[in-house]
């Protein structure tokens, strides 16, 4: 697939085909958007936010969180504010997502079953790292969204004049309900 996808390219660039999509590295609308990375949002999220090439920052991760406050999500957050201009986080959830429920449990299984060694795990434990929380989902979507918002709103590098704002959308409508 990916040697499918270098071919497409060298065509895209041939043609000029990326000319419609030049812009800056400036969000137009100083909005980052933190969302899941489900499949089903590729291209709805952003049609239902109204949102074209260049109006936002766009951030997304398995289940639209921050799990802890200096994890990868919240670093793209504070750079997006303090570099690129950001004044609102709209923090966009999803209906039927499948970090609902996941759990470590079933990842140790499957990376057993593929040849992860209990060593290795047992090894990655032994250097802090709490794989039960970090490979965890939710077990409730508007619990999830409400924790996420509040950990952007009161982390301590967050200036408290930004906008942040939870909401799920529907992953076939693209309906938005707020969670406040």
């Amino acid at each position: 697939m990916i040697d499918q996808i270098i071919e497409y390219n060298k065509t895209f660039v041939a043609r000029k085909c990326y000319e419609q999509f030049v812009t800056d590295k400036y969000p137009d609308k100083k909005l980052a958007v933190l969302s899941c990375m489900d499949t089903r949002l590729t291209e709805l999220l952003p049609a239902a936010l109204g949102l074209k090439n260049g109006d936002a920052k766009i951030i997304k991760n398995a289940g639209g969180l921050v799990i802890s406050p200096f994890d990868s999500a919240m670093r793209s957050l504070i750079v997006a504010v303090y570099e690129l201009g950001v004044q609102e986080i709209m923090v966009v959830a999803h209906s039927h997502c499948g970090a609902c429920h996941m759990s470590y449990s079933h990842f140790h299984d499957e990376m057993l079953r593929r040849g992860v060694s209990d060593e290795t795990l047992d090894t990655i434990r032994m250097c802090g790292i709490d794989l039960d929380h970090w490979l965890e989902g939710f077990k409730d979507t508007p619990e999830s969204v409400r924790k996420t918002v509040d950990t952007i709103k009161t982390h301590p590098l967050m200036p408290r004049d930004i906008n942040v704002r939870g909401f799920i959308i529907d992953s076939e409508t693209g309906a938005l309900e707020e969670i406040v």
